[in-house]
């Protein structure tokens, strides 16, 4: 039984697993962020361009 806790507490494998899930974490926190900015910046443009678009006459260009 001590030999197994000797090894257990050497062993390292499991270290570099925690560690590529906090960095998974980190990427997708960030990109969760990134996305909320991107939204609402692609919203307000969608309805502008939907305002500009509207206020259009196509027919009056030919007049």
């Amino acid at each position: 039984m001590m030999n197994f806790i000797k090894n257990f507490s050497k062993d390292e494998d499991g270290a570099v697993t925690v560690d590529w899930v906090v960095l998974t974490a980190a990427v997708v926190g960030l990109a969760v962020a990134a996305y909320g900015s991107i939204k609402d910046g692609a919203v307000e443009l969608t309805s502008r361009t939907n305002a500009y678009m509207g206020s259009q006459n196509p027919g009056a260009i030919g007049d």
